[in-house]
C-alpha cells in the first residue's frame, strides 16, 4: 500500500523557517519533518511514497536525492512531472510529484492519482506528528467498508491552567485535554473512488471533498488519543524539537 503525503504548502504561519524551504524541510532535529513521518510509516512496513510538491518544490527533491545518494540509491525515473527515487538503507521508494504552485489539496490528492493506482492508499500532510497504530488505523478501515478514513485526534492545549480556590492559586495544572473536541488530525486511509469527490485543482479536500464524503455517509473516524501535534508555528516547531531532543519523542521508532 501506497502513502500520500501533500508537502506543497507556503506555510504562512511557520515564515521564520519557511522563506527559504517548504513546510516539509523544517527540521526536528537533525531530519526535516518529512524524514520523520516517512519513518513513522515505515516502520509499521510501508516504504513506498508519492509526495505532492508545490511550493519551493525543487528543494524537496534536491534534500531526497542527497540523503538517498547518502545511504545509496538509483533514480528510477525521470520525467517532466515526476521523479522517483530508491533509498537503500530503508528500501523507500520516494516518487516526488509536481502539483503546482497553487493547487488546492484536493486537486493534489488527485493529481497524485496516477501513481497511486486503483487501490487503497493512505494520505497525510508533511505538518504533523503522531504515535498513530497505522496497522491498527488500518484494520478499522477494513472493518467498516467505506471510502474513507479518517485520524481523529484531540488537540493538544497551548497553555497549562491554574487550579483556583477562590482566589487562591492551588496549583498549577499541566498541558492536558480537558474536553473530547475531536479534530482532524490527517492520516487517513482511501479508497480510489475518493478521486470522484475531486472537481479539479481549486478542490479543498478539508472543505469540499471530506464534507460531501460525510454528506455521503462514507467517511468514518479512527479515535485516536495518543501523542499528535501539528507544527503550523514556530511554538509548535520548538516543541517537537524539545521532544525529540529530550530521546523520548512518541513518534520516534527504532528504525
Amino acid at each position: 500500500m501506497k502513502v500520500a503525503i501533500l508537502a506543497g504548502g507556503v506555510g504562512s504561519r511557520l515564515t521564520e523557517e519557511t522563506v527559504d524551504k517548504p513546510k516539509a524541510l523544517v527540521k526536528i532535529g537533525d531530519y526535516p519533518i518529512l524524514w520523520h513521518i516517512m519513518m513513522h510509516y515505515s516502520h509499521f512496513g510501508f516504504n513506498e511514497f508519492v509526495i505532492a510538491l508545490g511550493y519551493k518544490g525543487e528543494c524537496i527533491i534536491r534534500w531526497v536525492q542527497d540523503y538517498c545518494e547518502s545511504t545509496g540509491t538509483k533514480t528510477v525515473k525521470d520525467g517532466s512531472t515526476a521523479v522517483v527515487f530508491h533509498e537503500k538503507e530503508h528500501d523507500w521508494t520516494i516518487c516526488l510529484v509536481a502539483t503546482g504552485q497553487k493547487t488546492n489539496t484536493g486537486g493534489r490528492v488527485k493529481q497524485l492519482a496516477p501513481w497511486l493506482g486503483d487501490q487503497t492508499f493512505m494520505l497525510t500532510w508533511c505538518d504533523g506528528l503522531s504515535d498513530v497504530d497505522i496497522s491498527a488505523l488500518l484494520r478499522f478501515h477494513s472493518s467498516h467498508g467505506r471510502l474513507a478514513t479518517l485520524t481523529a485526534v484531540l488537540p493538544p492545549p497551548r497553555f497549562g491552567f491554574l487550579v483556583l480556590d477562590e482566589d487562591v492559586v492551588v496549583r498549577f495544572s499541566e498541558k492536558v485535554p480537558v474536553t473530547k473536541n475531536w479534530i482532524n488530525g490527517a492520516f487517513f486511509v482511501l479508497e480510489p473512488d475518493v478521486f470522484n469527490y475531486i472537481d479539479g485543482d481549486e478542490t479543498s479536500w478539508e472543505i469540499e471533498s471530506l464534507v460531501q464524503l460525510s454528506k455521503e455517509g462514507q467517511l468514518m473516524a479512527y479515535r485516536h488519543e495518543g501523542f499528535w501535534q501539528c507544527m503550523d508555528t514556530i511554538h509548535e516547531r520548538h516543541v517537537l524539537e524539545k521532544l525529540w531532543r529530550s530521546g523520548k519523542a512518541p513518534w520516534k521508532t527504532d528504525k
